[in-house]
């Protein structure tokens, strides 16, 4: 099975993983395997890649951690904040208009191979 390159989807990691805390408050194991899951298994976020963004993400004030005294294994949570919740916004918005000018090149690359065969 084909996986998508880290290189393609770096810029959206922060974007997958804010979507993920919209829901609910998560830690990084559980975020990693959701990515996984909903990704059909073809993206796989690396731990590192993950909790660079997370350290990223905190620096500038998009999520905030916090230990979850009631969890027998003492796992760093993550939370989304308001400021997050607006970077979330900003990069649906970048996506769209990358995924509209993106699928121009490829949509006529495949018409294009079609007509030739």
């Amino acid at each position: 099975m084909v996986q998508i390159s880290s290189d393609v989807i770096r810029g959206y990691n922060d974007t997958m993983i804010l979507y993920l805390l919209l829901e609910s408050e998560s830690y990084g194991y559980e975020i990693q395997k959701r990515i996984r899951a909903m990704s059909d298994e073809k993206y796989v976020i690396k731990q590192t890649t993950l909790y660079s963004a997370f350290t990223r993400m905190e620096k500038n004030g998009y999520v905030e951690s916090f230990v979850n005294e009631n969890d027998n294994n003492r796992r760093t949570y993550y939370r989304i904040t308001e400021k997050g919740r607006a970077y979330y916004a900003e990069k649906c918005e970048e996506w769209a208009l990358t995924k509209e000018v993106v699928e121009k090149f490829i949509q006529k690359k495949i018409v294009s191979l079609e007509d030739e065969g």
